[in-house]
């Protein structure tokens, strides 16, 4: 019986099929003088990546690597942010001094120990961003010493101020064909991945300055 629907062809999956990953349509290349707007990560085109503070640091770096970030913003259940992790905050002395002053075994810290608490964090504003250029913003990374900067946006009276973005130093040393160091060393997914496999028997060697 012709019921008006096109009928649609199943196909089986091909071999090494994979997931489609979105990617925000940043231009590859920019230069210092390009708008600003250009290297940051739009989060109403791509998903925030997200974590709780009672989660472990093992945990939250394995959700790093799964999701090619180095930054978690740490939320409430309702989405409320309370602060900031890195995997600088992760990979550096923060957790060895919890071990050596605070006797907290490793298993045992969690991102609560370790975050940057929301009332740390400083963020830029989203209409300076509309006006800033590249060269701006790594300057203010630069000073600031920080892989990371959020930016707000007030505009939303709804629902109160939002983080709108996030620029990393290592994206935009991506898009000008450069490494910018704001502060330590940078650490590649493959040494993350290692510090994780290998835990507190690899710290020492993992620890940045």
């Amino acid at each position: 019986m012709d019921n008006g629907y096109f009928k649609l062809a199943t196909h089986s999956l091909p071999k090494d099929t994979q997931v489609f990953q979105f990617l925000q349509n940043l231009p590859e290349k920019v230069t210092m003088a390009s708008p600003a707007i250009n290297v940051m990560t739009d989060l109403r085109r791509v998903k925030a990546v997200t974590v709780s503070s009672d989660l472990s640091i093992d945990s939250a770096l394995q959700k790093m690597i799964s999701e090619g970030v180095r930054l978690l913003l740490v939320t409430t259940s309702d989405g409320a942010v309370i602060g900031a992790i890195t995997a600088h905050d992760i990979l550096g002395e923060k957790p060895i001094r919890l071990i050596s002053q605070e006797h907290i075994p490793h298993s045992e810290i969690q991102v609560a120990h370790v975050m940057t608490p929301r009332n740390q964090l400083e963020a830029l504003d989203m209409e300076d961003v509309y006006q800033a250029s590249v060269g701006d913003v790594v300057e203010v990374l630069r000073e600031a010493r920080r892989q990371h900067a959020l930016v707000l946006d007030r505009s939303t009276e709804a629902t109160g101020p939002l983080v709108r973005g996030i620029f990393s130093i290592t994206q935009i040393g991506k898009q000008l064909g450069m490494e910018i160091q704001a502060t330590g060393r940078v650490q590649s997914f493959a040494e993350m991945e290692a510090w994780l496999i290998h835990g507190e028997m690899g710290m020492s060697s993992a620890v940045v300055s």
